[in-house]
């Protein structure tokens, strides 16, 4: 059964580090990342998300963002408003789009409370990094992403 390690990162610098980090380390399709529409986050490539406002899915414009092979687009999620979303929980929060983020995260095996606070996170312009992993490189991932000044991480 894989676990989810769960991080938010205020500082962008630090996001794209740990992200990169995680890479270096054998995680890659393993990786999520969401942030608000407008963020820049950069770890293999110069990549704008505000070249993605049309919502459509572009696995080659931010598959590049953060080097992640999975899909990746922009979300309109209800509550919180235009979304980037890398990896796994892209297709998961596509599919749960009246639950939003916090639905998405609580199919996850995040508790609902938590699943809110990680929501609000995201919408005050946090940064939220998960890695989906068997135990115990969810142990592995944890340590990295603690590394590198992460917020809050928790592994469900």
């Amino acid at each position: 059964m894989a676990n989810t390690t769960i991080a938010v990162f205020s500082d962008q610098d630090q996001a794209e580090r740990a992200v990169a980090a995680l890479r270096e380390n054998g995680f890659d399709r393993e990786i999520s990342v969401v942030a608000k529409e407008g963020r820049e986050i950069n770890a293999g490539g110069d990549v704008d998300v505000d070249t993605v406002s049309d919502g459509a899915t572009t696995g080659g414009v931010l598959g590049g963002l953060a080097g992640l092979a999975a899909g990746a687009g922009a979300l309109a999620i209800p509550g919180i408003g235009p979304l980037v979303a890398m990896g796994p929980i892209a297709g998961l929060l596509s599919g749960a789009m009246t639950g939003g983020l916090a639905g998405g995260l609580i199919d996850w095996g995040v508790p609902q409370q938590e699943s809110r606070e990680y929501e609000q996170d995201v919408k005050e312009g946090k940064i939220l990094v998960s890695v989906r992993s068997e135990r115990p490189k969810v142990d592995n991932a944890a340590s990295i992403l603690r590394s590198y000044a992460a917020e809050d991480v928790k592994v469900h």
